[in-house]
């Protein structure tokens, strides 16, 4: 069942989940930058960038920096924003191992069975690490230039995609910088699957080049 509001979410929950989930909550509104907003999505609390800041994205879905959840099997806490930056991530998993809990976390979801497993004052730090503008600078800066962003909930079309310069001969490649804007979809991707139960698709093996016909012996 799709609920329209944080409030109508957090009424069907069994009594201990719902009072961790709103203990979490008002946490992580007392240390949210100015800019996000709270919404439902993809049914679970969620953390996003307004339209009126960012008209357009990947999946024409507003940009999430965090989501909170009830899981059949414990709470979770999915921080795109550590996700997406390897610095955050690094000082997340330090903070989160000096306070003394024990974090059990995939790319971006945190898991925990109660309240007190969770390091609620790490879990504010990090989200209070991420103004609004530099996530939504990241995220542009880094999206891929051959998609074109579908608009979020009726928006203006956005303008398309620079083409990117053609290669000069002869000139050294380009490195290919982190995509966070990837990385989020990436970790939606994680989150869907985990809601689902099922297990991520194991990589495809690459067949071995065969040589060409009669070039053995040469």
């Amino acid at each position: 069942m799709a609920h329209a509001t944080v409030d109508d979410y957090l009424a069907s929950l069994p009594a201990d989940r719902r009072a961790a989930l709103a203990h979490v909550r008002a946490a992580i509104n007392a240390r949210l930058p100015p800019g996000y907003e709270e919404a439902m999505q993809f049914g679970m609390i969620t953390w996003i960038v307004p339209a009126s800041r960012l008209a357009a994205t990947y999946n024409g879905q507003p940009l999430a920096v965090a989501s909170l959840a009830s899981q059949k099997q414990h709470m979770a806490l999915y921080l795109m924003s550590v996700y997406c930056h390897a610095e955050l991530a690094t000082w997340f998993r330090a903070a989160y191992r000096a306070s003394g809990k024990k974090l059990d976390m995939g790319k971006s979801c945190v898991r925990f069975k109660t309240l007190d497993a969770l390091a609620l004052d790490v879990v504010g730090e990090a989200i209070a690490r991420v103004p609004v503008d530099a996530y939504v600078a990241t995220y542009e800066a880094s999206r891929s230039m051959s998609v074109v962003p579908k608009p979020i909930g009726g928006a203006a079309n956005p303008a398309p995609a620079s083409q990117p310069a053609p290669a000069t001969r002869g000139a050294a490649p380009a490195t290919t910088p982190a995509a966070p804007a990837t990385r989020v979809a990436a970790a939606k991707g994680a989150v869907a699957t985990e809601r689902a139960g099922a297990k991520p698709a194991a990589p495809t093996k690459r067949a071995a080049a065969r040589p060409a016909p009669g070039s053995r012996g040469r």
